[in-house]
């Protein structure tokens, strides 16, 4: 179900426009493109994985369009995915990113699988998690693959002025943007340069990018179907306070398990490994 916010911070006061099956609002508009993107991740999961919905339990899921003045963010707050008109600015209409709408509603698919603490590396996987599927619903919906997708996270909503930049590049973490407005994309992509400090619950954001960089490159190997479906299923299989390392190991087991089954490249345990390995995890 879609719901305008009309511009107030109060979901409360929102007014459905768009319920399932309804045909095209006239306005507002945005509520389509909502609507069109939030169909297109419950799509991803059901016939990616057999995934019913978020929870897997096919539960409906309440989309929030036009929240507050000039909001340059969408969240998931465990519920409903929440989405920003954006100041023009730095960001534009956050209803216009497949795959920003994708990492959002995967928050809500980690919140009921390993359900990961958001601070430090568990955040940052967390955050890596939302990525990886926000990029492959991204990628189904426009036919790439991994040679063919940008990679970057959030590109269509940058302002005019910023034509070109986005929020985190999964290739090649630290170039997503370098302008004066945003300043420069402060993701490491290697242990080398881990950031340790307090700010973004401890580098929850930041740090995606050193796991990112590593599926980027297993994808690239063995392609983003294969890959994906190793996630998918180290997903199902870490817990709350998982670290980096934690991670590369169930996933990388997951790996040698689809493998057996020939669900995936008989190579793929290696491939993990050697991507974990890249950029200095294990």
């Amino acid at each position: 179900m879609v719901h305008d916010s009309k511009n107030q911070w109060d979901l409360a006061l929102a007014q459905q426009v768009r319920g399932e099956s309804d045909p095209a609002v006239g306005s507002p508009k945005n509520a389509n493109m909502a609507y069109d993107h939030v169909g297109e991740v419950r799509s991803f999961y059901v016939d990616t994985f057999g995934r019913d919905s978020i929870d897997n339990r096919g539960m409906s899921i309440n989309v929030y369009v036009n929240y507050g003045v000039d909001f340059d963010n969408a969240f998931w707050d465990n519920q409903n995915i929440v989405l920003g008109n954006g100041d023009e600015t730095i960001f534009t209409d956050f209803c216009k990113s497949p795959d920003v709408m994708g990492h959002e509603l995967t928050h809500g698919v980690v919140q009921y699988t390993a359900n990961l603490e958001y601070q430090g590396q568990s955040g940052a996987l967390n955050e890596h998690f939302a990525d990886v599927f926000g990029s492959l619903i991204e990628q189904r919906m426009r036919k790439e693959d991994a040679g063919t997708a940008n990679w970057l996270i959030g590109d269509e909503v940058m302002a005019e002025e910023l034509f070109g930049e986005a929020l985190r590049s999964m290739a090649h973490p630290g170039t997503a943007y370098d302008n004066p407005t945003m300043g420069k994309d402060p993701q490491p992509a290697h242990m080398n340069k881990y950031f340790a400090g307090p700010e973004d619950n401890q580098g929850v954001h930041i740090n995606s990018g050193i796991p990112n960089r590593a599926f980027y490159l297993v994808a690239s190997e063995i392609g983003t179907a294969h890959a994906g479906q190793i996630w998918y299923a180290g997903l199902q299989n870490l817990w709350s306070t998982a670290k980096f390392e934690d991670a590369a190991a169930v996933l990388s087991a997951q790996a040698r398990i689809l493998a057996r089954e020939s669900k995936v490249a008989r190579h793929a345990p290696q491939t993990v490994r050697s991507a974990f390995r890249d950029v200095g995890i294990i």
